[in-house]
């Protein structure tokens, strides 16, 4: 097959950052791969693409001037002649799932999303014959997809999109006297709940029992304002640190202790299981696929989310054993290299491709 992998941007995130991996199961089954992306926004997924040697193709355009992207990627395919369509997130799947049926491609589509917008959850479920097979990129999306789009089971697989690596940096054990470090990956928006996490801590701030702690939120984005503003009215300039976007995330989640994601909604949730992956122990809310990966007390604590009562409550429970938290952060580490090993990521993503392989548009 010549497959069309087309992506709504070169963003770095959850959706963009583990095509190599994906392309490369493509690639080891002996087909061939290019990436086209509808624009470019920060461009920061562009450079792991381009070290696993992939075709990266980048529209110059918008986010929203759809009938000039749709134009673009008619013309691409033309030149490019793919014998099928691989497409990831709704603006990517349906001005793919068009150029498919125009051209006669039969259509794959990625779905990362455990909460689609009205508009959007309308028009895929409108379209959604125009996919020959969907992809869900843990179980939770894939059930939410079975729900929200009404798929057939025998159009809909599941592809966890995150392998776990057993020779990932490891998290160094807390020592007595040393300040509990806490992260956190992801773009600073609002979904995120970073403002949650900064209301949790400044309950604690004041606990004279705890030990000393800090926060390390890695990431970038529009709501910076907003929460540098809220950690100076809380006074926790000392205990939160926004130093921006992180290119090594390995190496930055082995220099923590505690893990926290306190999200709105999630998907699969890529930081959360990197952060298992290195050997800590997390918090989040109780959303996504992070409902079935984190087990109250073993591997972490999961609180409803939007709410930072709960949170910080956690959050003490944590810190009031730090000693503890190398052994659980082992626990989660144990749980993914067994449920996300890179042997199950490579069989369902043949499974993917067979079956792609038999479909005609």
């Amino acid at each position: 097959m010549r497959i069309a992998y087309i992506i709504n941007s070169t963003e770095g995130g959850g959706a963009a950052f583990p095509v190599p991996a994906i392309t490369r199961v493509f690639r080891d089954a002996g087909h061939e791969v290019a990436i086209f992306a509808l624009t470019r926004r920060d461009g920061r997924a562009i450079k792991p693409m381009q070290e696993a040697e992939l075709d990266v193709r980048v529209r110059e355009g918008g986010r929203k001037d759809h009938l000039a992207a749709l134009l673009w990627l008619k013309r691409q395919m033309a030149l490019w002649q793919p014998t099928h369509l691989w497409t990831s997130l709704t603006r990517a799947t349906l001005l793919g799932q068009i150029v498919g049926q125009m051209q006669g491609l039969p259509v794959a589509s990625w779905q990362h999303s455990a909460r689609l917008r009205p508009p959007n959850g309308t028009l895929l479920r409108l379209r959604r014959n125009a996919s020959c097979l969907w992809v869900g990129d843990s179980q939770y999306v894939t059930d939410v997809t079975r729900q929200q789009l009404d798929i057939p089971a025998d159009r809909l697989l599941c592809w966890p999109i995150f392998h776990a690596r057993a020779n990932a940096l490891q998290a160094r054990p807390w020592q007595q006297g040393e300040p509990v470090r806490l992260g956190s990956l992801g773009r600073l928006h609002p979904v995120k709940g970073f403002d949650t996490l900064c209301l949790a801590l400044a309950r604690l701030k004041q606990e004279q029992r705890l030990p000393p702690f800090h926060l390390t939120v890695a990431g970038e984005g529009e709501e910076r304002p907003a929460l540098e503003a809220l950690i100076r009215e809380n006074g926790l300039q000392e205990h939160i640190s926004l130093p921006g976007f992180c290119e090594n995330t390995g190496a930055f989640l082995a220099a923590q202790h505690l893990y926290l994601q306190p999200s709105h909604w999630e998907g699969f949730c890529m930081g959360a299981h990197e952060a298992m992956q290195a050997g800590l122990p997390v918090i989040t809310s109780a959303v996504g696929e992070l409902t079935h990966s984190i087990r109250n007390g073993e591997t972490g604590w999961t609180v409803p989310p939007k709410d930072p009562d709960a949170l910080a409550s956690a959050l003490a429970s944590a810190l009031a054993q730090p000693e503890q938290l190398a052994k659980m952060g082992q626990a989660g580490r144990a749980y993914v290299l067994n449920h996300f090993s890179e042997d199950a990521f490579t069989r369902a993503g043949n499974a993917a491709l067979h079956r792609l392989a038999t479909l005609t548009a």
